[in-house]
């Protein structure tokens, strides 16, 4: 595999177009954000994102420019078509059944999840930090694809792992008073501590909602160096994308 993109392995449709890219894609991105940075907000050069992202668009012949998001950890879904409009729309997932429509989640640690209906009409995108898994972001975007559960697929991309993901009471309890069966992803490591387990949560809470089938895990941002990491790297930790469209 090309270490500059990571491509989902799940038996998606034709129809259904997917990539995740990596920090050492074809980039201008200088140190420490190099080099593939595609995240405005992390305090990258703003003409060097720009060109980041032009760069993405071509190396993929992705039909249509990525549909941005303001991602602010909530649960709003956006409906997004190819055109982009003046200001990207402040939410945390969206979905599409326009062909042409590239949706797109910037992450580092944060869980991004894809998802695609089994007759390759729909896509949809999610970004799920802990209080966007906590809130229901996933559940929210299975709903608004507005079909049976059990006729959805989905991916599970890149996030911290497990090992390197220690988290305090708060963040624990977020999940486990109104599901005791969460308490399985967490593991206790010193006082009021945890290790948690964001991909099996996800996998957890999409099964209660009814998907069936799941696909990735795996991977853990804080180690691998093919992606951003804000744990590993702290406030000048640049971002990475996780992408899908649906062609012509």
């Amino acid at each position: 595999m090309d270490d500059a993109w990571l491509f989902p392995d799940w038996p998606a449709p034709r129809a259904v177009h997917a990539a995740v890219t990596t920090r050492q894609g074809p980039g201008v991105s200088a140190a420490p954000f190099d080099r593939f940075n595609l995240g405005l907000r992390s305090g990258d050069s703003s003409d060097a994102v720009f060109a980041n992202r032009s760069a993405l668009r071509e190396v993929l012949g992705l039909p249509a420019a990525p549909r941005w998001l303001h991602q602010v950890h909530g649960t709003a879904v956006a409906e997004l078509g190819p055109l982009p409009s003046e200001q990207e729309p402040q939410a945390d997932a969206a979905v599409s059944h326009l062909p042409g429509t590239v949706l797109a989640i910037l992450t580092a640690d944060c869980l991004p999840v894809l998802f695609c209906s089994g007759d390759g009409r729909q896509i949809g995108a999610a970004h799920a930090g802990w209080k966007g898994l906590a809130a229901g972001v996933l559940e929210a975007t299975v709903e608004q694809m507005q079909i049976a559960p059990q006729r959805l697929l989905a991916w599970i991309g890149p996030c911290i792992g497990k090992a390197s993901y220690e988290i305090d009471a708060p963040v624990r309890e977020a999940f486990v008073v109104e599901d005791a069966a969460a308490e399985g992803y967490f593991e206790a490591t010193r006082a009021g501590h945890w290790l948690c387990d964001m991909a099996g949560l996800a996998r957890h809470r999409l099964q209660k909602a009814g998907v069936e089938q799941i696909y990735g895990g795996g991977f853990d941002t804080r180690t691998d160096e093919r992606f951003y990491s804000y744990r590993r790297d702290g406030a000048k930790s640049g971002r990475f994308a996780s992408l899908i469209w649906l062609g012509g």
